[in-house]
């Protein structure tokens, strides 16, 4: 029996409205913790104006390459994943106005320029949300479609080998070690605990990051984790992957702690102490994106 989209809408029109709903869904899921994080809407106050312009200027061509991957709908042009990126930034702005004026966060009476940086600091992360969504909140019969896509025409296979090359794992690694790192960089405790931390806390750490994040992927039976092929030495990976991955960790956390200022007036060595306890959530971030993605 047909539903009541279904009379109205073609079918493409109807996986296009549900992918919308998805990343309506995927936004307030996942950017539901930092919209009720008071340092976030502290934040959204004080932030330096540059570097939230930095932080939004960044966002819009992670998004482009985000939605070429797990888009609304699948895409093969530039255009096609400029649009999905400009919905899911759109329904991220959406969401956090709508959720931050429900809990009161957002008024009237406020300057122009503090509901816009609130508004614009929350929309990033529920923004990466809304193109999550797809992937997560999609039933079995839309991953089908996909493969189903895939498997179409040539277009579809040189989609799935750009989308399997070596640079797009590490972009991968990247987006989910910013949206975590987005997450935990506004609370005090990172700077808290980079205090309490000595030099051996740190190494600890930073080997502690390496080992969660090698065996979250190959380790563990996790879905999407990557079988090796016979043969291979157990340090391949571990050179290839989960080692540049931390690296890239460890560079989004640096550069997340510069963007909200947990890094101004700091000495060297207490720097480097909070992007190693800031990288910890970032490696775990940046191994479950290849699981999810």
């Amino acid at each position: 029996m047909e539903g009541p989209v279904t009379g109205i809408f073609d079918e493409g029109s109807q996986r296009f409205l549900i992918g919308i709903g998805r990343g309506a869904a995927g936004a307030l899921l996942f950017g539901l913790p930092m919209l009720m994080t008071m340092e976030l809407w502290q934040l959204g106050f004080y932030m330096q104006r540059e570097r939230l312009l930095v932080l939004v200027l960044v966002n819009i061509p992670l998004l482009i390459a985000l939605a070429h991957s797990v888009g609304f709908e699948k895409t093969y042009t530039l255009a096609q994943a400029t649009r999905d990126a400009l919905i899911a930034y759109g329904l991220g702005i959406l969401m956090s106005a709508l959720i931050l004026t429900l809990f009161g966060d957002l008024k009237p009476s406020m300057p122009m320029s503090e509901l816009t940086g609130k508004i614009a600091i929350q929309a990033v992360a529920a923004s990466i949300g809304a193109l999550l969504g797809r992937s997560q909140l999609a039933g079995q019969s839309s991953s089908d479609e996909d493969k189903e896509d895939n498997r179409g025409d040539g277009e579809g296979a040189v989609d799935d080998e750009i989308s399997g090359s070596y640079g797009h794992e590490l972009f991968l690694m990247s987006v989910g070690a910013l949206f975590l790192n987005l997450n935990v960089a506004p609370t005090e405790e990172v700077i808290l605990i980079s205090y309490k931390m000595t030099a051996w806390h740190a190494l600890f750490t930073i080997v502690a990051s390496i080992a969660i994040m090698h065996a979250f992927v190959y380790a563990v039976s996790f879905k999407g984790s990557h079988e090796l092929p016979a043969n291979t030495p157990w340090w391949h990976v571990l050179v290839r992957f989960t080692l540049p991955g931390y690296v890239v960790a460890m560079a989004v956390s640096v550069f997340v702690l510069w963007l909200f200022g947990r890094l101004d007036d700091q000495a060297f060595s207490q720097m480097l102490m909070s992007s190693v306890v800031l990288s910890f959530p970032g490696a775990i971030g940046a191994a479950a994106a290849r699981l999810i993605l």
